[in-house]
């Protein structure tokens, strides 16, 4: 079925070019976007006013000497009237147009008997013809495979996709103008890296034929960043792609967006009212107001978030203190709970993934969850009175992490040890622990400033939307079609 419609498509193809015209030119007449049209529909009626308007054919009525169809450009539809007496060569638009097809019209407003507001043609002009029919119900993007893989499509048939990409415009925007007038200067830095740090993750791998070195995806944005304050650079940020090759699920994605910021002189105290008054106004740009929709519940952004401490939380969960139980205690909770564990998995893996089984789901409205054990952040400066926990704080809600901040470690001794740890780490087989970046340490031994920094990915947006990650991507990355 599909093939015959193409094959009889590309025949009135054939009998445009037959015609002399140009089914592709490289020009096109418009003289205002259809909101606007509708906008000074009245004005422009009384005077008479010829117009062009250009646009996708979403609809066509055809009754003899005339024919109706819908119009539509991204700022919203119009009636185009066809009739014998005002478009002579109406029998041939008739016999080579089809819904989905690019057209310019010009002609004037009016009102059909009905009190359509319509554009009566004078002249049409072929903008772009379209090969394969638009989907519908019985050709349509049911499958949510085919509907984010050809993205297009599904922003074609399905407003309510469209609303949500311009939402995440406004989402971005509004984070980057929150700290551009809090004084944060934003900075462009590189994808590729020697040694990929800043996160517990595996990296894309890739190489640099003129340097002929093999090269790393960035994992996060947080290292160079940091290298930025000890460089004099006081407020910093970028908003900008990361990689990671971890697994597919509802909130992870392998090549996203991340906002990351780090400011001198602030700690994870200080970042907390910030980051509350930043979200706040973030997340009320971008909805409209400050409760959102989670599934079955409702999440209210408005109220003040508590602070929650980890151990304790932990503690109360699963009966064991998390800075003072042993690798084989952590274990045997964790088989209790039946969590797929790696062989050579360290204290703070087994930390992470109780805590994320016992404790994160618990997490629906907003809150802070603070001071975890110092195994579980090796970039996190160690609080003061505790060194068993660091100063890190997690924006929690709908039972997830929505950003993360600590007061950053500047001690190149400490970092040092932590990166170290992390190798042993990685030798016994945790891919994702991080590498022992020398160059950072070396960074550091010339003095960083205390500091404060902060990430958050669009999974925020997600959550926003109430939809997995995916659906809230433009292209997510798909495995070829076959």
């Amino acid at each position: 079925m599909l093939d015959d419609l193409i094959a009889e498509r590309r025949k009135k193809l054939e009998k445009i070019k037959e015609a002399g015209l140009n089914a592709y030119p490289s020009s096109s007449e418009r003289t205002m976007a259809i909101a606007e049209a509708r906008e000074k529909f009245a004005a422009l009626e009384k005077s008479g006013k010829k117009i062009s308007l250009a646009g996708r054919l979403t609809a066509m009525r055809d009754q003899g000497n005339i024919v109706f169809l819908d119009l539509a450009d991204e700022s919203g539809k119009l009636q185009l009237v066809f009739k014998k007496d005002s478009l002579p060569n109406l029998d041939f638009y008739r016999s080579v147009l089809d819904i989905g097809d690019f057209v310019s019209a010009s002609g004037v407003l009016f009102k059909t008997k009905k009190g359509e507001e319509s554009l009566e043609a004078k002249d049409v002009r072929i903008l772009a013809k379209a090969i394969r029919p638009l989907p519908s119900e019985w050709y349509g993007l049911a499958d949510t495979e085919d509907r984010l893989r050809e993205r297009y499509l599904d922003l074609l048939i399905n407003e309510g996709t469209k609303d949500i990409f311009r939402k995440k415009a406004i989402f971005w925007k509004t984070f980057r103008d929150f700290l551009e007038k809090e004084g944060f200067l934003e900075v462009q830095l590189p994808v590729l890296e020697s040694v990929p740090g800043g996160a517990e993750a595996e990296p894309f791998k890739t190489h640099h034929n003129a340097l002929d070195t093999d090269f790393y995806l960035r994992i996060s944005l947080e290292l160079p960043l940091k290298k930025l304050l000890v460089g004099g650079f006081e407020k910093v940020f970028e908003i900008g792609r990361v990689f990671r090759n971890e697994g597919i699920d509802k909130e992870h994605l392998q090549d996203y967006t991340q906002l990351e910021f780090y400011w001198a002189y602030s700690d994870y105290n200080e970042l907390m009212v910030f980051v509350e008054k930043m979200y706040k106004e973030v997340i009320k740009a971008t909805c409209g107001t400050l409760k959102t929709k989670f599934g079955d519940k409702e999440i209210d952004w408005s109220k003040k978030w508590p602070k929650i401490d980890y151990v304790e939380a932990f503690k109360k969960a699963n009966g064991l203190d998390a800075t003072e139980a042993s690798r084989d205690a952590l274990l045997k909770k964790a088989k209790e709970l039946k969590l797929e564990v790696e062989k050579n998995a360290g204290k703070g893996r087994l930390i992470d993934l109780i805590y994320k089984k016992t404790v994160r789901p618990n997490l629906v409205q907003p809150c802070f969850l603070i001071n975890p054990p110092v195994e579980i952040e090796p970039l996190a400066k160690r609080k003061e009175g505790n060194p068993k926990v660091v100063e890190r704080m997690q924006v929690m809600a709908g039972g997830t992490e929505l950003g993360k901040g600590f007061s950053e470690l500047n001690d190149p001794a400490d970092q040092r040890a932590r990166f170290e740890e992390q190798e042993k780490a990685r030798a016994a087989g945790d891919k994702e622990a991080q590498r022992l970046d020398e160059d950072f340490v070396e960074a550091l031994e010339y003095g960083m400033p205390p500091a404060a920094g902060f990430g958050v990915s669009e999974r925020l947006f997600s959550v926003l939307m109430d939809k997995p990650v995916r659906e809230t991507v433009i292209f997510p990355l798909m495995r070829p079609k076959k």
